[in-house]
Parts: structure tokens; sequence; C-alpha cells
């Protein structure tokens, strides 16, 4: 399988990363905003529900309607000097950092800017979620996921709005987009067909938001923090749910070329996203601070249970879900494992290959 970026990529030890250190090629794709998108409008003339389950999915999209500007107390502090995470574990750059000495201020100012900077980058996504569902309101094929993809578009806006407002009030900085995730973006915006978008950015990108947003919510000790990432993690388990319901359908009524293609275009962005190892982060940081990128990458990999760390975020939602969906097989199972994003110690995933269930 031909991989994404590879000309991107290099070997650190026996892993091999995605790794951005040309700054016109860099420049080139945070300027590259008009996207060329391949998109067939379809006209349907049923307008009752033929799909009982999406429907009352969008139903408690409307019930669950909020106001990023009035039901959130944005008059609670965000004090840099304290840590809102906790020192252990919640940072890459602080961990690395502890580990050659630094005191707590240096740490803490650390954590600050790498929460800023994964924050960002979630921004970001949000923006393509909110593009790429308003491409699904004309492309899919039935009044229920159209009402369903409408109903996104708003909750797109609500977080762009929020994560925008809490980078800029509580802050005060907003990084630019990095390239691996631009380059993986602009992929599923340009997919050709619209069951492409749905299962890349619906299965995907808002299952790997999920598990991001669970994960911070579950950590953080400041109340204006938990209480949007709460709110933005409800409505991001609905748009998972929709793409799970309609992906489950597909698949049903997949050729098995189709779902050869399902299979490998879900593997081949995972694997990108993980091949860059926060090292799209670690050039922006980590030179501030006196470190140097790789050497942060392999202290991470050394770590014992590096293939614990590294798959959390991926077996929070993404990975159960694709191996229920069958889009985990035998050509793939093996793959995932060895790159460390498919683990049996989370979610209750146990191996699907015959010969080491």
């Amino acid at each position: 399988m031909e991989k994404l970026m590879p000309s991107q990529r290099r070997m650190i030890e026996g892993f091999e990363v995605i790794e951005h250190v040309d700054e016109g090629q860099i420049a080139a794709l945070r300027r590259r905003v008009d996207v060329a998108v391949p998109l067939a409008l379809h006209w349907t003339w049923e307008y009752g529900s033929e799909v009982e389950e999406l429907r009352q999915l969008y139903e408690r999209g409307k019930r669950s309607q909020w106001n990023a500007e009035t039901d959130l107390d944005w008059s609670i502090p965000m004090p840099r000097d304290e840590w809102f995470l906790p020192r252990e574990g919640a940072s890459l750059l602080a961990g690395v950092l502890a580990s050659v000495g630094a005191d707590d201020a240096t740490c803490r100012d650390a954590a600050w800017d790498e929460f800023s900077h994964t924050m960002s980058q979630l921004l970001h996504g949000e923006q393509a979620a909110l593009q790429l569902c308003g491409q699904l309101t004309n492309a899919c094929p039935t009044m229920d996921k159209k009402f369903y993809a409408g109903s996104q578009v708003i909750d797109e806006v609500r977080h762009v709005e929020v994560i925008s407002k809490f980078l800029s009030r509580k802050m005060g900085v907003l990084y630019p987009v990095s390239p691996t995730i631009k380059f993986l973006l602009d992929k599923l915006l340009e997919a050709p067909t619209w069951k492409l978008k749905t299962l890349g950015m619906q299965c995907l990108f808002e299952g790997v938001a999920v598990g991001i947003f669970d994960i911070i919510k579950q950590m953080t000790t400041n109340p204006l923090l938990k209480e949007m990432l709460r709110r933005v993690e409800l409505d991001e388990s609905r748009h998972a749910a929709f793409g799970i319901l309609t992906m489950r359908r597909l698949v049903e009524d997949a050729t098995p070329e189709e779902m050869a293609e399902f299979e490998e275009f879900a593997f081949e962005v995972l694997e990108a996203l993980n091949a860059n190892q926060q090292l799209d982060m670690l050039h922006d940081l980590a030179p501030k601070y006196g470190l140097d990128p790789e050497a942060c990458v392999r202290v991470v990999h050394g770590l014992p249970n590096w293939h614990d760390i590294n798959s959390e975020v991926y077996m929070h939602t993404v990975m159960p879900n694709l191996v229920r969906l069958g889009l985990v097989t035998e050509r793939t199972e093996g793959r995932y494992r060895k790159l460390g994003i498919l683990s049996d110690t989370r979610s209750g995933v146990r191996s699907i290959l015959p010969l080491s269930a």
C-alpha cells in the first residue's frame, strides 16, 4: 500500500514517522485555502423517515442545543500559574522536561503551550467538520441523512465558536494548523464519495476528537474547561453515532471491492495521523525549552508502556467501532498493532485473528 505523505517520512530507530521540516512546504500547505472538491448534489423526493434510528438521533440533537456564549461561565479564571491538568502524564513536553530536572514553573509553562497547541488543532478540525457536513447535506442520498448532517452543521459552528473563544479569552494564543493535520483534513474534504467522507470525518476524526475531549475532561480541574468539553463531547458522541449508524448500513450492502476501499482508507488516514507522533507540535514548541524534537520522541518510545499510552486515544472510540464494523481484518489488524494503535488492554477489544484469539 502506498502511504500518505511519502516524501515526509523517515525512521526514528525502528519507527517510521512523518516529519515536516521544510518551512516553504508547510507555508504552502497553509496557504492552500481553496480546495477543489468533487461533489455530486443528490435530490430526494422522499421526505418521510426511512431510517428511524437516524431520525431519532436528529431529534436528540434538536433537544441538546446550547449557546456557547451564555451557557458557559466565562468569568471562571484559567490561571497560567496553576496546574489545570495533572502534572504527571498530561503533557509530553512537561514529562520530558521533568525527566531532565526542569523546575515546576518551566514544566507548567510547557504543559500550557502544548495544551494550547492541541486545542488549536482541534479547532481547525472543527472547521473542517463544519465544511464537510455542509457537503453531506448535498451529497447524502436520503432525507434522514440530510436532516442529521444539516443539524450537525450548527453543532460544528458552535464548536468553532466556543473553542476559538476559549483560546482567545483564556489561553491567549492560537497556533496555525499543523501540516499533517492540514493534509489529512484536505484529504477528507476531497474524498470522492459521500461514503468515504462519512467514514473519514464522522468515524475517524470525530472518534479521535471524542477520545481527546473525554481524556482532557476527566483530567482537568478547571470548571470552565470541564463544562465546555462536557457539552462539546455530548455533541461529538452524536456525530460519531451518526457515522456508525450510516456506515453499518453501508457495510452491510458493500461489495468486496468497497469493503477493501473502506478498510484501506481508514488505515491510511489513521496510520498517517499516528506516524506524526506529535512531531508537528514538537517542532513548534520544543526549541523554546531547549529540547530536540527527535529526542523527545525517543524518550516516549522508550517507555515500557508506550503502546498503551499511544493507543489510548484510538482505543477510546475509533478502533472499537472499526472492529465492530468489520473494517479491521486479518489484512490490517497486525499493521494496527505494530503501529501501537490497536491494543487488547483498552475498551475490551480482543484480537480478531484466529491464531491469536
